[in-house]
């Protein structure tokens, strides 16, 4: 299993850095980013993601753990006509909603402050595509985090395995339920949660990264019934 403290320093290190509100160049384009807020700019996590995701466009799209709202507002951009982004950090939430404003696709993002699907309400669409770039690396259960710290990890994987149960039930029909982990990802765990479940991850795409650790793999993948 991959040492959960790399990340957690990781968090630590990235969190001590913004004070206050300020910009950081992702993708060669200026994002807001928030105090206490994943920074895509201190990982190459969101951007190799991105570059694996095929939007639905002219569809529906709810992401799950927004942050600084990357993936939701390129879901705008890119044409879907409605995009869902939740956060359990409220900080995350306010990040995803002032970017939503400098990139002018307000009126189709809507976010919400929600521990995965909680808060989602009936007013709410079903999915063409549900996606999660997960904190895919397993922690001790007991660990008691803060919101930045549980964007990196998952104690006793305890939100995969809700996901795993949940995510299907916000799907109109022929919608996907997508998932972004890494080769930091337990994945033989996170096999047996989706089996439990009567489901199985499949490999869609992936891309290679080297990161000070070495080279890490990103992957795309969905969850299907088995």
């Amino acid at each position: 299993m991959y040492d959960y403290t790399q990340p957690l320093s990781r968090s630590e290190a990235s969190r001590a850095k913004v004070r206050q509100q300020t910009d950081i160049d992702v993708g060669g384009a200026r994002w807001a980013l928030l105090p206490d807020v994943f920074s895509p700019a201190d990982s190459k996590s969101s951007l190799a993601h991105l570059s694996l995701l095929e939007f639905p466009v002219g569809g529906t799209f709810l992401e799950i753990g927004s942050g600084i709202g990357l993936i939701a507002v390129q879901a705008a951009l890119a044409g879907c006509r409605s995009v869902y982004a939740t956060d359990l950090n409220p900080a995350a939430v306010k990040n995803t909603e002032l970017n939503a404003e400098r990139f002018g696709v307000a009126d189709r993002v809507t976010c919400v402050h929600s521990d995965l699907f909680d808060a989602l309400h009936d007013d709410a669409p079903a999915f063409d595509v549900v996606y999660w770039h997960s904190n895919n690396v397993w922690a001790p259960p007991e660990l008691d985090l803060t919101a930045h710290e549980l964007a990196y990890v998952d104690p006793g994987y305890e939100a995969h395995q809700r996901y795993f149960r949940e995510a299907r039930n916000h799907l109109a029909p022929g919608g996907r339920v997508l998932i972004a982990l890494s080769s930091r990802a337990g994945r033989a765990e996170l096999d047996e949660l989706a089996a439990a479940e009567e489901q199985r991850l499949i490999t869609l795409d992936s891309t290679t990264v080297d990161e000070p650790e070495g080279p890490v793999v990103y992957e795309l993948l969905e969850l299907v019934t088995r």
